[in-house]
């Protein structure tokens, strides 16, 4: 099967956008190729399967590229679908691989050797009111993950500040969070152009999650993060999923929006009656999920609780508190 149709070429520098494949409901996560006299950058391969080596292995033929020409792999953040090949690529193309310190971080909280994330997370959910007939499908969906983060890389730092070379030019690294803690994305001031990975994302709002020992106000620094990219003169964004868009700033916009009435949106059932944020959870998002989506969905949930509380919107309620056996949020009254 060729990949031709999929791969979209521009300009020489930035050569090509690779569509690599991934679960649903994306199914597909943007790998770009930029290539300059240092070599070929790859800027987030995607997650290890046979069917995404597979997939490489014919771009790459169709690119005119071997393996040996790649000399960098350049990750936005740690999630597996922009993370997972970086490891086994750089064994077959001895490149190097490069991502911000707090992403680094990230990657050894959800599939370090000390990680106990598979623990922490049906715990946390538990505690917030989510049945065990889905948190007990936490500890396997999560392990489900390591092979396609396996081998994991040997990696270069990235800071904020300091510009990395791709494609014959020089980008400006710009970290973020919110969706990912040290989200990188890439600003070349020459041509207004953005590589964005997951921090604006066209259609879709990018998830915000609540983990266990992440960043406490993800909401937050999404909202913070969305406004300081909205610093950038952007002519053209190239983001993680879906099509390259002209539209940033309106994009900014409208998911600050977005945000705020999902804030509101909560407030109005929280006077309804104190709930769990699995109970926010289900009038939200329904419970006709699989597990991958509801984690994200219970995740993006507490998210926004957090947020409330921080604003002094709302309160939570502890167990033995008025909130029986498990956290309640309710008005500040």
């Amino acid at each position: 099967m060729t990949l031709l149709p999929d791969i979209q070429l521009w300009e020489r520098e930035l050569l090509a956008r690779v569509p690599i494949s991934m679960a649903p409901p994306l199914r597909r996560v943007n790998s770009y190729v930029l290539r300059g006299e240092e070599g070929i950058t790859i800027i987030d391969p995607g997650p290890r399967t046979d069917e995404t080596i597979g997939e490489w292995q014919a771009a790459w033929k169709e690119l005119g590229i071997s393996s040996r020409d790649i000399t960098q792999i350049v990750l936005t953040h740690h999630h597996p679908d922009h993370y997972g090949l970086a490891g086994y690529l750089q064994e077959i193309t001895g490149a190097m691989v490069h991502m911000s310190p707090r992403a680094y971080e990230e990657t050894r909280l959800m599939w370090g050797t000390d990680s106990r994330m598979h623990e922490a997370l049906p715990e946390l959910f538990r505690r917030h009111g989510m049945p065990e007939s889905w948190c007990g499908q936490l500890p396997g969906h999560l392990h489900s993950f390591v092979a396609q983060v396996t081998p994991a890389p040997e990696v270069t730092f990235l800071r904020e500040g300091e510009p990395i070379w791709m494609g014959g030019r020089a980008w400006l690294p710009i970290e973020t969070a919110g969706h990912a803690p040290g989200h990188l994305s890439f600003y070349d001031a020459v041509q207004k152009m953005m590589v964005c990975g997951d921090a604006v994302l066209p259609q879709i709002s990018p998830n915000i999650s609540f983990l266990p020992g992440s960043d406490p106000q993800p909401l937050r620094s999404f909202l913070d993060s969305l406004v300081k990219l909205n610093g950038y003169e952007v002519a053209t964004a190239y983001p993680g999923h879906r099509n390259p868009f002209d539209y940033f700033a309106e994009r900014i916009r409208l998911l600050l929006e977005h945000h705020e009435e999902r804030l509101l949106r909560i407030e109005g059932l929280l006077r309804e009656r104190p709930q769990t944020a699995f109970d926010v959870c289900a009038a939200l998002f329904g419970t006709e999920l699989g597990i991958h989506q509801m984690r994200f969905a219970m995740s993006e949930t507490l998210a926004h609780l957090v947020e409330l509380v921080r604003q002094g919107r709302a309160e939570e309620q502890s167990p033995g508190d008025g909130g029986g056996e498990v956290i309640r949020f309710a008005p500040v009254k």
